[in-house]
Parts: structure tokens; sequence; C-alpha cells
């Protein structure tokens, strides 16, 4: 994962700020900092990230194509323009059925750990 931000000040169109990748998951980052973090991600067809429990909610934003998004065993469809919160603490899988891409914004305050 490219940990360094995007260019400040300047406009930009979000779906295009990263491309599909034959047989990968891509992200970059757009703002990094100690309280939490703002990634793009694109997903091709039959990609997933493998489950993981974080200690702060997440939230996913569908920018192109249909997610599925498992929180706690529990499927959850999404498509274009579509958001979910993962919450802190409960296990999830990102999965792409379809390619898709996502922003996930991850905040780090609020919580004790």
């Amino acid at each position: 994962m490219n940990q360094t931000e995007m260019e400040k000040s300047k406009a930009m169109i979000t779906v295009e700020i990263i491309e599909y990748e034959s047989h990968a998951v891509v992200s970059k980052t757009i703002i990094n900092k100690t309280t939490g973090q703002v990634n793009i991600l694109s997903f091709d067809t039959g990609e997933a990230l493998v489950e993981t429990t974080i200690p702060f909610d997440s939230f996913v934003q569908i920018i192109d194509g249909k997610a599925e998004i498992v929180i706690a065993s529990i499927s959850h469809l999404l498509n274009t323009g579509e958001s979910i919160i993962i919450p802190a603490h409960i296990p999830s899988i990102v999965r792409a059925n379809e390619r898709f891409k996502m922003i996930l914004t991850v905040i780090k305050s609020g919580y004790l750990q």
C-alpha cells in the first residue's frame, strides 16, 4: 500500500485516481494521518481482502461497480453510490464478485484500545 498522500489543493475525479489491474487489489492513499486514513481501492473480479478485525469504525463507499461486504458473517451487496460502516472490533471481509472501486475511511480516535 502506498503511504504517500495525494497532492493537496488540486481538484481530482475520485473514480479516476486508481485503475483496475488484472487479478489484483490496488490501493492508493489519499490522506494518511495518525488520527486516520482515507484510501481508494480497486478490486478485480474474484479478488478479496482476507477477514480482518480492526479497533476502529471503517466507512466504505462504493464509487464504481458492485461489492460484497461481509460483516460478522452477514453479507451486504453494495452498488455504486452506496456505503456502509464496518463497526470496530467486528470481523469483516471485502469481496469482488465483479470488479469495483471503493473509498475506505478509518478514523482512529474516540476509542480505547
